[in-house]
């Protein structure tokens, strides 16, 4: 509702309640215009619809790819958002990314944990709807300057500024924007997968993503000893998922299927198979093993299937854990991805060991000859040596076209001795161009960065730290922070104002009129940043 309309609004109903005469119609209106999003629920299927025609927009031009940063904080979240609104004037097709990875490293109350699934659950509930809080806030914090804007308009009995004040408040584009939550292998069997997929819901996502590894062995994509379970199991967990949307009425609530097949050779379990060329008979042909003739053949413990028409010791370790076939990674993936998109699934997420288009192009050009319009959520992993990668991927390219490479060692790429060179600024611009190209050639609707956040938050405290601690003293934060912040327009150099002074100023004059003691008067030392 428009603001005026709903002061209108408002004044009606203290009319009609003699008893709220202290109450000031144009600040309940303030306060509700303040408060968009009232549940999580409301936020999921609000942010559900923008991912919906995100995607559908990304159908007919691939040019309009989305993106996300992984969030580890709600304050980090709130700035990256109030960033991307100054510098671009919009969040359209920026969203937030929740990491698994860093909730288990940064938000376990065990300490920091590698992405195994050990950190509690809830944990990730939790930071969603963290994330959104201060998302809201953010909200809050700008619409609170423009009312102050409109309000000295309004005093100084200029028409025209209030007119346009009202139109920028009623047209106003919110912070909060599609969070797409990392609920690893689902913690636990089918049940537990719903009961968090609910709370996740509840606290305001509309984008869960769930991975095809064995919850209790689960790891990171990026590292080894990955576990994968047959599709049955894993196409339970994509249901229990849709169940709790559906349940929480968010209809169209996105699920990301992510498969960690080429780079996992192992699963836990044999698929179980009805017939010949079942789901459960080709995860099995994928299978590691040897066929034999007799049961003469089979020592003691040795598990032995049927397939092919023929009977197949499998290979199994010490751990029990039955052995892939070598070289069937990329087979698997394919089959992962099409058994996910045609059984209730949106996006897929396929981990790959480096960031190279023509591989993933690869098995998007096999997986869209069954799902035309099967489209990817990729992870622009931190885990990824992107310079060294890219500048052999240019090397190779080279190579292959005949230029003469001589003057390059491809195994000493990364030397800062290549940063200036023709090689290393093509390898640069191949990275800049790597999202453009992945989206246009290899169905890329989504790039994200699982963990930027964790390394910046590292390295700006280094900085910090080396010269605060060292000969620079306080010229260090003045110089590489407060200046800065100055000069770049941060907001965060008012702190005070960004953690909500001038909301609970406002706030305290609304509920005490004359009466309210505020912290926002003159010797407010906030003051010194104009």
């Amino acid at each position: 509702m428009p603001y005026a309309q709903d002061v209108d609004h408002i004044a009606s109903l203290v009319k009609q309640n003699p008893t709220w005469k202290a109450i000031n119609p144009k600040h309940a209106a303030r306060m509700r215009a303040q408060n968009r999003f009232k549940t999580g629920l409301d936020i999921a299927k609000y942010t559900a619809k923008i991912m919906r025609e995100d995607m559908a927009a990304y159908d007919k031009d691939p040019s309009l790819y989305t993106q996300s940063l992984g969030c580890w904080h709600g304050f980090i979240g709130q700035q990256k958002m109030i960033s991307i609104k100054k510098h671009f004037g919009s969040t359209k097709r920026r969203y937030l990314y929740l990491s698994g990875w860093m909730v288990a490293a940064l938000r376990s109350e065990f300490g920091p944990l590698p992405d195994q699934s050990m950190h509690e659950k809830t944990a990730v509930a939790n930071l969603i709807e963290e994330l959104y809080t201060f998302l809201r806030q953010a909200d809050a914090w700008e619409l609170n300057h423009l009312f102050r804007a409109l309000d000295e308009a309004e005093k100084a009995g200029d028409t025209a500024k209030a007119k346009e004040l009202e139109a920028k408040i009623d047209n106003y584009e919110t912070h909060v924007v599609p969070i797409i939550a990392d609920i690893d292998a689902g913690f636990g069997n089918e049940e537990a997968t719903y009961l968090l997929a609910k709370k996740m819901i509840e606290a305001g996502a509309c984008c869960i993503q769930i991975e095809n590894q064995v919850s209790d062995e689960k790891q990171c994509g990026h590292q080894d000893g990955k576990v994968t379970v047959p599709h049955a199991d894993f196409l339970s967990k994509i249901n229990a998922v849709r169940m709790a949307f559906l349940e929480l009425g968010v209809d169209d609530g996105v699920i990301v299927a992510r498969t960690d097949s080429l780079g996992a050779g192992l699963t836990k379990q044999i698929a179980v198979t009805k017939e010949p060329g079942d789901l459960g008979d080709k995860y099995n042909s994928f299978l590691d093993g040897d066929f034999i003739n007799s049961a003469d053949e089979i020592e003691n413990g040795d598990v032995v299937i049927k397939a092919e028409g023929k009977l197949k010791k499998v290979k199994r370790l010490p751990s029990g854990l039955f052995c892939f076939k070598p070289g069937t990674g990329e087979d698997r993936v394919v089959l992962d991805c099409i058994t996910s998109l045609q059984n209730g699934a949106d996006l897929l997420w396929i981990e790959t060991e480096k960031p190279h288009v023509g591989q993933i192009k690869g098995m998007v050009d096999r997986i869209r000859e069954a799902v035309p319009n099967a489209k990817l959520v990729y992870n622009n992993s931190p885990s990824f040596n992107w310079t060294l990668n890219f500048r052999q991927q240019v090397y190779d390219a080279w190579k292959e076209e005949g230029k003469d490479v001589s003057a390059y060692d491809r195994a000493n790429l990364m030397s800062a001795e290549y940063d200036s060179t023709e090689l290393g600024i093509e390898a640069d611009r191949w990275t800049q161009e790597f999202q453009r190209r992945a989206s246009a050639e290899a169905g890329v609707f989504h790039h994200l960065i699982t963990l930027p956040t964790y390394h910046t938050a590292a390295l700006s405290t280094d900085n910090l730290a080396k010269g605060y601690f060292g000969d620079e003293g306080m010229l260090a934060y003045v110089a590489g922070v407060q200046r800065q912040e100055i000069r770049q327009g941060i907001a965060t150099v008012k702190h005070q104002d960004m953690a909500g002074s001038n909301i609970g100023d406002d706030h305290k004059e609304f509920f005490s009129g004359e009466a309210a003691l505020k912290a926002g008067g003159k010797d407010n030392t906030m003051n010194q940043f104009g």
